[in-house]
């Protein structure tokens, strides 16, 4: 099949769509699973005189974890934004 013979219809660019959804989910699944794995890491060889708490431990863990999906969602639906 040539490529001159797919023609970008509806329904092809919602598959393409999906696609690269499910890529970038996969991509922010893996950097969010290393940055829990740093953060735990960093958390359990602390000083105990460091002067974080536990929440604030959390905090950052947290918000390293959520990162990878909303920078990779925004650039997603930027993308899809573009095309249409």
């Amino acid at each position: 099949m040539e490529s001159s013979d797919l023609q970008p219809g509806p329904l092809r660019r919602a598959v393409n769509d999906l696609v690269m959804a499910e890529m970038f989910l996969i991509q922010a699944t893996l950097e969010s699973a290393s940055a829990i794995g740093d953060g735990v890491n960093e958390f359990l060889n602390q000083e105990e005189d460091s002067g974080e708490s536990v929440a604030d431990a959390l905090q950052q863990l947290k918000d390293s974890a959520l990162e990878p999906y909303t920078s990779r969602y925004q650039y997603f639906r930027e993308m899809v934004g573009n095309r249409r």
